[in-house]
Parts: C-alpha cells; sequence; structure tokens
C-alpha cells in the first residue's frame, strides 16, 4: 500500500467530497449553447484575448481563441442568460509518465495579464499543472473577489502566496498544492484566517515553517472546512490541546510528512466526522490511544512511519468503516487477535510492520478464524505470525498483494494457497524458513514482482509468468541448472537475483535477451 496509494485513496475522497461542495451552478460548466442569441460580452474577449498574448503555448492549446464568440472558446464558461464569462480552466490535462505532473512540452507560461481582472464574474480559475516558470503569482487574483473556485496546483510559480489571497471571502476550494518553484520560500498564513467560507484547502508542499506557531489556531477559524491536506509543508509543533473545535465538519485531514515529535493530541479523536487521517512520516510518540474508537466514520488511517509504541488498540476492530489500515513501521508489541478485526467488514488494505529487526508484535488468531473482510492488499512484515503458515487467508479470494516478510514461518506454501488462484502484483515472503518446491502454479499479472529471498526453498528454479520483471530468490538451497529457456519464459525480467544457492552448469543465453 504505502504513502503513495495512501494518496490516491485521498484524492478519491477529494473528487467525491468536491463534487458535493461544488454544485453544477458553482462551477457553472454549462457553456453559452446555440440555441439562444447570447454571446460573450465583447469587452471580456478582448480581455481574454490579452490573456493569451501574455502566454506562452507550444502546443497551441489556444488555437479555439478565434471568432466573436469567446463562450465557445476552450476552456472558457459563460452564465447562460448574461453571456458573462464564470469560468476559465486552463489547467494542463497533458500529464507526464505517472507522476501526475503536468507535461511540460503541454504547459502555459509567460505572464497572467491584469485583464483578468475584466472578468467580474469569475468564479472558478484554474491554471494547475502549467510551469509559470520564474514568474511571481500575481498579487491582483486576490481582487478576483466572486472566486469560488481556485487551483493553482503544480502550476511552479515563484516567491510566496500573495497574502491578497485573503480577500478572497467567498472561496470554497483552494489548492496551492506544489505550486511554487524550485523550493518553497517560507511563508505567512496569516491571510487565511478571512477564509471563512472554505471548504477545501490543499497546501502540499508550501513551506510553513513560518506558521508554525500558529498554524492551528488559524485553521480552526474556518468553520466550513471538510477537507485539510498540509503535508511537507515544515511543520514540527502538532498542538496537544484545542480549546475549542470549531472544523468540526473536517472529513479529510492529512499532516503527512511534517516533523511533529509530540504525541497524538486528544483533540482530534473529537473529529469524528472524519473519513481520512493521514499522520504518516512524521515522528509521532506514544501509544494509540482507546479513543480512537470515536472516530467511527473512519475509512482510512494512516499511522506509518513514525514512533509510535506499545500495544495496538483492540478499539481498531470497531471502526467499521475501516477500508484502508496503515501502521506499519513503528515499534507496536502485544498481541493482535481476531478483536483487531471484528467488525471491518469493509476492509480491503492492511499494512502492519514494525522497525527491523524488532519482532515484538505477535499474531495470536484462531486456525479456524474466518475474516470478515476481503482484502486486495496484504503487507506484513517483522511481525511474528508463523511458525505455521497463516490459515485465516485461505478465505482471501481478492488478493493481488501479499507480503508476510520476516514474519517467523517455519512451513511450506500450503496447496490451498495455490488453489485460491489469486493473480499477483507482489508477492513477498522473504526472510522465513519456509521449505519445499516452491508451487509453478502461482500467476502473476502485467509488471509484477516476486520476493522469496532468504528462505529454504529447494528443488529447480520455478518458471512462472512472462509477466514478472523483478524476481528476488536469493539465498536458498534451490539447486540444478538455470533452465536454458528462461529469458524466453520470462523475457520482460529487469531484476533477476538468484545468488547463494546451489545452482550448476552456465549461465544461459537467453538471460541476455
Amino acid at each position: 500500500m504505502g504513502h503513495s496509494s495512501a494518496s490516491a485513496s485521498i484524492q478519491l475522497v477529494s473528487l467525491i467530497i468536491l463534487l458535493g461542495i461544488l454544485s453544477l451552478e458553482t462551477i457553472k460548466f454549462g457553456f453559452c449553447s446555440d440555441d439562444h442569441n447570447v454571446r460573450c460580452i465583447d469587452i471580456e474577449r478582448k480581455a481574454l484575448l490579452k490573456l493569451k498574448q501574455g502566454l506562452t503555448d507550444p502546443f497551441d492549446r489556444l488555437s479555439s481563441w478565434v471568432g466573436e464568440d469567446c463562450c465557445k472558446w476552450s476552456g472558457v464558461g459563460c452564465n447562460n442568460i448574461t453571456g458573462r464569462v464564470n469560468m476559465l480552466d486552463l489547467r494542463n490535462r497533458y500529464l507526464d509518465g505517472l507522476d501526475g505532473y503536468g507535461s511540460i512540452k503541454h504547459a502555459f507560461g509567460g505572464e497572467i495579464n491584469p485583464s483578468l481582472l475584466v472578468l467580474k464574474d469569475l468564479d472558478y480559475l484554474d491554471l494547475s499543472m502549467n510551469y509559470f516558470e520564474g514568474v511571481q503569482l500575481p498579487s491582483f487574483i486576490g481582487s478576483l473577489e466572486k472566486l469560488k473556485y481556485l487551483n493553482l496546483s503544480r502550476a511552479y510559480f515563484v516567491g510566496v502566496i500573495p497574502p491578497t489571497l485573503g480577500n478572497l471571502s467567498r472561496l470554497l476550494y483552494l489548492d496551492l498544492s506544489n505550486f511554487l518553484f524550485p523550493n518553497p520560500i517560507e511563508t505567512d498564513l496569516q491571510w487565511l484566517a478571512t477564509l471563512s467560507s472554505l471548504k477545501y484547502l490543499n497546501l502540499e508542499g508550501v513551506d510553513l515553517t513560518k506558521a508554525t506557531p500558529y498554524w492551528l489556531p488559524t485553521v480552526n477559524m474556518l468553520p466550513s472546512l471538510v477537507e485539510l491536506h498540509l503535508p511537507l509543508c515544515g511543520l514540527s509543533i502538532l498542538p496537544l490541546t484545542l480549546p475549542s473545535i470549531n472544523f468540526t465538519s473536517l472529513l479529510v485531514l492529512d499532516l503527512s510528512d511534517n516533523d511533529f515529535k509530540s504525541t497524538i493530541p486528544p483533540w482530534l479523536f473529537n473529529l469524528t466526522e472524519l473519513q481520512m487521517l493521514d499522520l504518516a512520516y512524521n515522528s509521532l510518540t506514544g501509544k494509540l490511544p482507546d479513543s480512537l474508537g470515536y472516530l467511527k466514520s473512519l475509512r482510512y488511517l494512516i499511522l506509518a512511519a513514525n514512533s509510535l509504541s506499545g500495544i495496538i488498540p483492540e478499539c481498531l476492530g470497531e471502526l467499521s468503516s475501516l477500508v484502508s489500515l496503515d501502521i506499519s513501521y513503528n515499534t507496536w508489541e502485544g498481541t493482535i487477535t481476531e478483536a483487531h478485526f471484528s467488525k471491518l467488514g469493509g476492509l480491503r488494505e492492511v499494512s502492519i510492520a514494525n522497525d527491523p529487526p524488532n519482532i515484538s508484535l505477535v499474531f495470536n488468531i484462531s486456525s479456524d478464524w474466518i475474516p470478515p473482510f476481503k482484502l486486495r492488499y496484504l503487507d506484513i512484515r517483522s511481525c511474528q505470525l508463523g511458525p505455521k503458515f497463516p490459515t485465516w487467508l485461505r478465505n482471501q479470494t481478492e488478493l493481488t498483494t501479499v507480503v508476510l516478510n520476516n514474519a517467523r514461518i517455519s512451513d511450506t506454501i500450503p496447496d490451498w494457497f495455490c488453489q485460491l488462484d489469486l493473480q499477483f502484483d507482489f508477492l513477498n515472503v522473504a526472510h522465513n524458513q519456509l521449505s519445499g518446491r516452491v508451487p509453478n502454479s502461482l500467476r502473476f499479472s502485467y509488471d509484477s514482482s516476486v520476493d522469496l529471498t532468504s528462505n529454504r526453498f529447494e528443488g529447480p528454479l520455478p518458471l512462472w509468468s512472462s509477466n514478472i520483471t523483478w524476481l528476488y530468490l536469493r539465498d536458498n538451497l534451490f539447486s540444478g541448472p538455470i533452465p536454458h529457456n528462461i529469458g524466453q519464459v520470462m523475457p520482460n525480467l529487469t531484476r533477476l537475483d538468484i545468488s547463494r544457492n546451489s545452482l550448476s552448469g552456465s549461465i544461459p543465453l537467453s538471460i541476455g535477451n
């Protein structure tokens, strides 16, 4: 699952919530149609042409900006009655690879012309995923007083966030995530307090070090807030007390990748509407309190890569809405039983790991237990699952990722595991004492990985699907020659480690293919 999966989950929740925040009337996607005579206002058409002149457009994305009716231009939306421009969607929809960043060769650059101020009814502005390298975000954006939606994420402006954004009192949605290039400058946050209508706020990657002492009281002045994203903001203080909580409607809270060194504050468990809580990659300490059970609406809980310790409370099993759980890379101890999962019927992703080599968390689960969930993703590392292969996986017929790494399993891979007919993206049972022959019947999806490192598997090297790209069989008891056709059977291999076995013969030429 990892942090990237958590981010994807957050984005999914964000999309669902955004549809509720911004009605069609608010966004006004309705362009002027051909069945009436309303056209755009001429002064606004000229203002848009001035905006176009200031932009660099290497891919000619604004080629439709010709003719008299600007309401028909790409990215321009107008009121169907007045003909006034109310929406400008110039986001770069061409993505570069899988990282979600806009493709530079398709991106707008240049200057944002003040002619934008002529668009008096503009309530939706999206310049995200573009490349305004070396350009300061103009302070006059704060004069577009009817704006309800502003998205400048990954637009690569320079400088600081202009405090004039605090004038946008009607703003419902503000996304400034990763919008500064190349490195964000420490930014003040006082301007935020006046945006009392704000429902969605994303400042990911904005340097808020200067705002560390007062960021929480400022955010607490936003009573309508539904989503708050402040990852990678350089925050080091997570106050333990908050006299009164005003943002009680909060559904999504992402404070990951900061530098909090405190315990988890008690006030956080009063946010009973929360569906997503991400505190991963901080330095949080202490125990996970029983008050976690108050968060009955939680769907995604991500506490990975902190310094949390102690036992995992059984109240975790009361979070009946939970879909994804990631509490990996902490220093848990004690016992995990069926009670920790008793009501988690909707659970799809689980990641539980201790910081290796510490194995102080033991799974004490009955061999005949039938889980209430159907997992897609299971990642358990440096915990004691063994010595037997976990039989509670018998009914997990939807798994695509299985990681049972350093889990003290001294067994063979059972026949019933193969009979589940799973199709793996990732199979990792490394650093156990698994023995016997590896089943050849295992199935793998495209671009999959297998890690059987440091076990006691024996027999000939297994030949699986052509879909496998990474294969680690190091430090086992495999014997005999390397199959001469390994390169034909698994032609997509990019990483292969078969060292420290008892193999004989020569290296087949097919590996070079």
